[in-house]
């Protein structure tokens, strides 16, 4: 069987090419880095896997790479929709617009973009599982996640989406919607700030990139009369905010 995982070389797509690799999977890598696209291949077997350098938000690219696969890695089996961030947590009319253009571009328009070009060979197949990467800030509003929830709840409501789609065929969908975890997120979210990414972990033990990567093999291991809709998974130490309230005096009528 073959996966293939956008955003591999960090964070969950590179939990998940590790244990998809150990479990037998063939693996396509892709990744912007190419340094770590290389590091990572030799580590999984060059044998077993095809790196390719591909920024996710490139739309003609993203087709031609998938229509010129080599014939051993044609056939994917399962499409992991990972690439993906969270850039900045500055309130919406203070944040550079470029970072919700990246954010947007990224999370929505890469991951349809990807889709796209996966789905019809799934399709003739008549076989394949796509796993997009959700977040449970597409389902709960938190100070200064304005733009990065807005993509979550994009991504979640795409993939009902293609459920409805795809009804009567054997093609599966899943969202799977983590909490915090230990990843880059945090380091990418505050531009590369190492203190301000790690005290948000800070006397709490998140989730980390196995525990999605062991999420995301169960799921795609089901029966195949079974369809995981949407998984929605925290770390035990996380919970949910109270509504906020702003305590600055009565609103004069």
């Amino acid at each position: 069987m073959i996966v293939l995982i956008t955003g591999a070389t960090s964070g969950f797509g590179m939990s998940c090419a590790k244990l998809f690799s150990k479990k037998g999977y063939k693996t396509i890598l892709i990744g912007r880095r190419k340094d770590r696209l290389t590091e990572l291949s030799k580590e999984l077997g060059v044998k077993r896997n095809l790196p390719i350098q591909l920024d996710v938000r490139d739309k003609k690219n993203v087709f031609q790479t998938i229509e010129n696969l080599p014939d051993d890695f044609k056939k994917i089996t399962v499409l992991i929709n990972n690439a993906g961030l969270a850039w900045g947590l500055e309130p919406a009319h203070k944040i550079d617009i470029k970072k919700w253009e990246t954010m947007i571009d990224t999370n929505c328009k890469g991951l349809v973009y990807m889709t796209r070009a996966v789905l019809p060979g799934f399709i003739k197949r008549n076989k394949g599982h796509i796993v997009n990467i959700g977040s449970v800030a597409g389902s709960y509003p938190y100070g200064g996640g304005n733009v990065y929830g807005g993509t979550k709840a994009f991504v979640k409501q795409f993939s009902l989406g293609l459920k409805s789609d795809l009804l009567g065929t054997k093609v599966k969908i899943t969202n799977i919607e983590p909490g915090m975890a230990n990843t880059e997120f945090s380091l990418v979210r505050f531009s590369g700030n190492k203190k301000k990414a790690n005290d948000v972990y800070k006397k709490m033990t998140p989730l980390y990139g196995e525990d999605i990567a062991e999420t995301i093999l169960w799921s795609v291991n089901r029966p195949s009369h079974v369809n995981i809709n949407r998984i929605e998974i925290m770390p035990l130490q996380q919970g949910f905010n109270f509504f906020a309230i702003s305590r600055t005096g009565k609103i004069k009528k």
